[in-house]
């Protein structure tokens, strides 16, 4: 059986993908008065380690309004990945303008004059005015926009993650936020982030660590995470062979200092690590029509060029800005153009910015 969602007369759109481009984008079509439904195909979301520098007012920037309490739910500067995924979900909650379904698969796209529509695969067609792909590095909207360059191009590594907090550490302090240290054939993002109460005292927040590693990809192609240099899906705690684990900690005890040194051995002894295969895509276009691509879905940089967070809520605003909040069907297509008139090339230069880092990183494995 199928269903067809008719548009509303305020104007609709369908984000495909609820992490944080699509909330972001979610917000800020909402804000502008269009109903929007979010499309998720995961119940969960989890980003052990991955931190994320968020701007000073971002969510009174996607809303168009302050928290009624007065309370902060997305603080600005360094934060932990999931918290400030729990501080969007919750603003998107809370709007009455935003519906989110979970778990839903899409499997296809299409488009006609007059409106745009996702297939999801249990034959369900659900249709707006327009589709916005927020589907992440391997995007099912993607296919639509760019048929003749669909798929993300492994760059040739992995990024171990991991977090713990800072009272579990015994070792002195490091003496700045941020330390970015290479050596072998390695590389280690580590960082301070808040507590899980936002507190930044010493000893009450938390450390994460983004390990790089260009030397297990036969582990990622075994597992499936890499299929014909195509990013498929993240590596699990259970997916890793404990040999893997026992490698790095020792690893990670010989070459890197206090305190990463025990942060690191903490989270491979509690199995609290993930390993994020990267992928690159250097956008050619944006926009098909009434169906467009923000985030990932539409530009997928080096996370060393430490903007791709910044650069997926440019996109949300960029889009609000562009469909003006009319809602005037007829003005769809032109409007999504604007778009990417306003953000293609700015994408394009986040990407091949961090292009000289995977070159140089994983010289086999970066994309063209």
């Amino acid at each position: 059986m199928t269903k067809d969602h008719q548009s509303g007369t305020r104007g609709s759109a369908i984000v495909v993908g609820a992490s944080l481009a699509g909330l972001m984008s979610a917000l800020a079509l909402s804000r502008i008065g269009l109903r929007v439904t979010m499309l998720e195909r995961s119940t969960r979301k989890v980003r052990t380690g991955a931190a994320l520098p968020v701007s000073d007012g971002l969510l009174e920037r996607l809303t168009g309004r302050r928290s009624p309490d007065g309370k902060d739910i997305l603080p600005s500067g360094g934060q932990a990945w999931a918290d400030v995924h729990a501080g969007l979900s919750s603003a998107a909650q809370a709007d009455p303008g935003i519906s989110l379904r979970s778990p839903v698969r899409v499997t296809d796209v299409g488009q006609d004059e007059r409106s745009a529509w996702v297939v999801t695969d249990d034959g369900e067609f659900v249709r707006a005015d327009l589709v916005v792909g927020a589907d992440g590095h391997a995007s099912v909207v993607r296919r639509h926009v760019v048929p003749e360059a669909p798929d993300a191009t492994f760059s040739g590594y992995v990024i171990w993650l991991g977090l713990v907090d800072e009272r579990e550490i015994r070792s002195r302090p490091w003496p700045s936020d941020l330390a970015i240290l290479y050596e072998r054939d390695y590389c280690l993002n580590a960082y301070y982030l808040p507590g899980a109460d936002g507190s930044v005292a010493q000893g009450r927040r938390r450390i994460g660590w983004g390990w790089y590693d260009s030397g297990r990809n036969d582990l990622l192609r075994a597992r499936g995470a890499v299929i014909d240099d195509v990013v498929q899906r993240t590596l699990r705690a259970a997916d890793v062979p404990d040999a893997t684990f026992d490698e790095l900690a020792d690893e990670a005890r010989e070459i890197w200092p206090s305190p990463w040194r025990e942060a690191i051995v903490d989270c491979i002894g509690r199995r609290a690590v993930i390993g994020t295969p990267i992928g690159e895509y250097l956008p050619h276009r944006l926009v098909s029509g009434r169906v467009c691509l923000v985030g990932d879905a539409a530009h997928l940089p080096s996370p060393m060029t430490g903007s791709g967070f910044d650069a997926s809520a440019q996109d949300a605003l960029a889009l609000a800005e562009a469909l003006g909040g009319n809602g005037n069907r007829g003005s769809i297509s032109d409007a999504l153009h604007r778009y990417e008139a306003a953000r293609l090339d700015a994408a394009r230069r986040l990407v091949r910015s961090g292009q000289s880092f995977n070159n140089s990183f994983a010289p086999r494995g970066a994309a063209q």
